[in-house]
């Protein structure tokens, strides 16, 4: 999409509550953020996000978007470029993790939102209290610019426990696999 190679760096993940997600956020970026949400279901579910400091919105726009626009046609195609770029990171993380499980998940469309930390994780209108976040924080690298983002995906108690399952049991068929390798 960018036309460049695009470098990511080893993620760091966390499991935390949704208070101290949002937290996180507030400490490692204090001006305003853009985020692609979209919610999955299927094995495990809940609410995926791929979120960027605004202007690191703006220049992965501007990468994907080419550099002879000018700011207004920028502005315009800004969240269009935002919410397909996020759409294909989003599900290319989620579809490989099903993947590897086993599993499939069905994903919603990609909404744009824009905000600080405690606007991204909001869950009004959710029957339940919010749940613990699986966090990931990676560096992304487009063509020498800085473009760092973060995803967080939003799950329930039980989803997190199912998800837990699925890992346990992917671990198990790999070891089993490698044993039967070395046999």
């Amino acid at each position: 999409m960018v036309g460049e190679q695009i470098i990511l760096s080893v993620p760091s993940l966390e499991v935390v509550s949704h208070g101290a997600a949002e937290a996180l956020i507030r400490e490692r970026e204090t001006g305003d953020l853009v985020a692609v949400r979209q919610d999955f279901t299927g094995a495990f579910s809940g609410r995926a996000l791929l979120i960027f400091p605004h202007i690191t919105g703006v220049q992965l726009a501007r990468a994907v978007l080419g550099e002879e626009l000018d700011g207004e046609e920028l502005r315009e195609m800004e969240q269009e470029a935002l919410a397909e770029t996020g759409n294909i990171i989003l599900n290319g993380c989620l579809a490989t993790m099903a993947n590897m499980l086993k599993e499939s998940l069905s994903m919603s469309l990609p909404e744009v939102v824009q905000g600080k930390g405690d606007d991204l994780f909001d869950v009004r209108g959710q029957v339940e209290a919010p749940g613990p976040v699986l966090f990931l924080y990676i560096n992304f690298s487009v063509r020498n610019r800085d473009i760092r983002g973060y995803i967080a995906m939003l799950m329930n108690l039980p989803s997190i426990l199912a998800l837990k399952a699925l890992v346990h049991d992917f671990i198990q068929r790999v070891m089993e696999d490698g044993e039967q390798h070395v046999s």
